[in-house]
């Protein structure tokens, strides 16, 4: 039906079904304005561009994240601060946010990492003390919440991806800013369409960053089940959880009281990994890495100088996490199989 009226309205660029698509989620994750763009990593780029950061500014985000958020960062011109995380939930740690911020401090992204909130009521207070701007990184956490509040409608703006892999996910790549500000909604409209404004006059210096039609009208029609898929990942957590807890060798990832983790991963972290990996592996469980490496131990951010231990515990996070298997339909016998070969593993390790 989406898909009909795609062809019937003949409009492949900033058409109906984006219109749609951005009341839509904007509706679902209860904030004002919702501004489709490319991707994730142009998301946070418009934003920190309408926000006026860049070159001789900072902005504070965790070293243990999907290197698209520094990126973003960098190749807006500010200077991307990296913190340690909690050793417990995972999530840029408050403690090591206060401790890093300068004169040059204009904004917090806090990255709400495999579906587990951020504790945002600690980030708030900070950045309402120092002055700071809260941009919150969703990618990973779509319907998620904290204190009844939906991440991705806490900061001034915030931004999600909508990559395949994600718990809502394009078939492509897709990225969305949302905001409560009108204002800055309208400019990151504007910075999205090569800085065309509404009138036809091209009056800042933007880029060609606008969420396909055809992607946003796909969007549409899975926004629908998005609450029912993150209540199946989050049974499946359930699982994984009961089965896993007692087990000393493992650690798992503890939410904060009051969040809803939406389960994007399921992250155990476990010190020798690589032998379980391929031991998994052997069984017909395949497993994933996020992510081998923080942020400051990739070639590309050397220039910040930072060297191994500088961050232990995301370095610890790297060198030992392992995501499993979690996914809409993953049954509960192959859950229950999995847990049953980890334990087996260990116990003869």
């Amino acid at each position: 039906m989406e898909f009909e009226q795609f062809y019937d309205d003949q409009e492949y660029i900033l058409g109906k079904g984006l219109e749609k698509f951005e009341q839509e989620y904007a509706k679902f994750n209860q904030v004002d304005h919702a501004i489709g763009v490319g991707n994730g990593h142009d998301a946070l780029f418009i934003i920190l561009k309408c926000l006026g950061i860049g070159k001789g500014d900072e902005v504070i985000l965790p070293a243990h994240t999907f290197i698209a958020t520094a990126l973003s960062i960098q190749n807006a011109g500010a200077r991307p601060v990296l913190v340690d995380i909690d050793p417990d939930n995972l999530n840029i740690k408050p403690s090591a946010i206060e401790k890093s911020i300068t004169k040059q401090t204009k904004a917090i992204v806090p990255v709400h990492l495999y579906g587990n909130p951020c504790d945002m009521e600690a980030i708030l207070e900070l950045a309402k003390n120092k002055n700071l701007v809260i941009i919150e990184d969703n990618a990973q956490a779509q319907g998620a919440s904290f204190q009844h509040k939906k991440t991705g409608s806490i900061g001034l703006m915030n931004f999600t991806s909508f990559y395949p892999t994600k718990n809502i996910g394009a078939l492509g790549d897709a990225g969305m800013i949302t905001t409560n500000s009108k204002q800055f909604a309208e400019k990151a409209k504007v910075l999205r369409n090569y800085g065309k404004s509404m009138i036809g006059n091209y009056n800042l210096i933007g880029i060609n960053s606008r969420m396909d039609e055809l992607q946003a009208r796909l969007l549409l029609v899975k926004l629908k089940y998005l609450d029912k898929w993150n209540h199946e990942r989050m049974e499946i957590a359930s699982i994984y959880e009961s089965a896993l807890r007692e087990v000393d060798e493992i650690q798992l990832q503890s939410t904060l009281v009051g969040s809803n983790n939406v389960r994007h991963i399921f992250p155990v972290l476990y010190n020798k990994r690589d032998e379980l990996t391929k031991f998994l592996h052997s069984k017909g469980i395949d497993t994933l890495i996020h992510y081998e490496k923080p942020i400051h131990l990739n070639e590309a951010f050397s220039f910040l100088n930072h060297k191994k231990s500088h961050f232990p515990i995301a370095e610890k996070v790297c060198a030992s996490e392992l995501s499993l298997p979690i996914y809409p339909g993953l049954r509960k016998e192959e859950v229950n199989f999995i847990c049953d070969q980890i334990k087996w593993f260990i116990s003869k390790n």
